[in-house]
């Protein structure tokens, strides 16, 4: 089966407040990945709806982020779980 890589892009300006996940962890659909503090103080959490393997993070707790700046690199399972 062919593998698919999905890059997580950040959903707005600010810095990386917290990472939950590290390399090689398995995620699952919706599970909140990092917390992003944005530049009115607001808490964004980061959560996609695919499960799988992280590959590599891109950033951490700190680092300031805009919706260009990749997260993290996931390995999609492929699973659809239809918990949409």
């Amino acid at each position: 089966m062919k593998e698919v890589f999905q890059t997580i892009y950040s959903p707005c300006y600010g810095s990386i407040k917290e990472v939950y996940v590290q390399p090689s962890a398995y995620v699952y659909e919706w599970e909140t990945l990092l917390l992003i503090e944005t530049q009115d103080k607001k808490e964004i959490e980061v959560s996609v709806g695919i499960s799988g393997d992280i590959v590599s993070m891109e950033v951490a707790p700190g680092q300031a982020v805009t919706p260009f700046s990749a997260l993290t690199i996931m390995r999609d399972d492929l699973q659809i779980t239809g918990s949409d």
